[in-house]
Parts: C-alpha cells; structure tokens; sequence
C-alpha cells in the first residue's frame, strides 16, 4: 500500500511542474511562433528563403525555414498566388554641397576695442 501512494504522490508532484514555473519559457515558443510568421509572410510575399534570411538577421533560421515551407505547402495545395513584396529602396543621402560665396564670413574673432576712462 505504501509502495502505490509514494508512486501517486511522486506523479502528482511531477506532474505540478509546470505550475511552479519550471516548464519552458513562453518567450521562447513566442520567438519561434514570431520567426516562422516572418517565414510564411516572406513565402507570400514571393521572397526566397535567402533572401528572408537575409532581411531577418538575428532570428532563428529554422524557424523561419519551417514558416517558409509550411506556408509553401499550403499555397501550393490551395492553388494561392503569392504577392510580389515590394520594398522601396532607401534614398540616397544628399550630397553636401560646399557653402556658397556670400555664406562664407570672416571667421577672425572679433576683439573688442579698449577704451581709455581717463
């Protein structure tokens, strides 16, 4: 009899793990869940998984592999057409142009003039 109780409560006490905070950190599966978004919005987006990878620097390349591919699997099953992303390339800066003539000022401190209270 003792030996069926200490089996119970040895189970009763591993199955609270999770309540005590000793099960997987949320912010991880959060992560992976966010990087296999990007995946599949990079799929539909018509963008190539390098390509993904590339603008997604820092998040878990597995993760966004899974994205792209279930999110291929599921276009080509249900007949989806992507549609073409488009990112409009930044602006160059401006080119800095040397101030004009009459912008240029004599650049010599100014000294102020003593005078004499005699």
């Amino acid at each position: 009899m003792s030996k069926n109780l200490f089996i119970v409560l040895t189970a009763l006490l591993l199955s609270a793990c999770d309540l005590l905070g000793l099960g997987p950190d949320p912010r991880v599966a959060q992560k992976e869940a966010e990087a296999k978004a990007i995946g599949g919005a990079c799929r539909y987006g018509m963008r190539g998984i390098e390509d993904c990878y590339t603008l997604n620097k820092g998040i878990n390349k597995a993760a966004i592999f899974d994205g792209w591919r279930e999110m291929d699997a599921y276009m080509r099953d249900n007949k989806v057409e992507g549609v073409k992303a488009e990112i409009a390339p930044p602006l160059p800066p401006a080119p800095v142009s040397p101030p004009a003539e009459e912008e240029l000022t004599d650049i010599t401190p100014k000294t102020k003039s003593k005078t004499s209270a005699h």
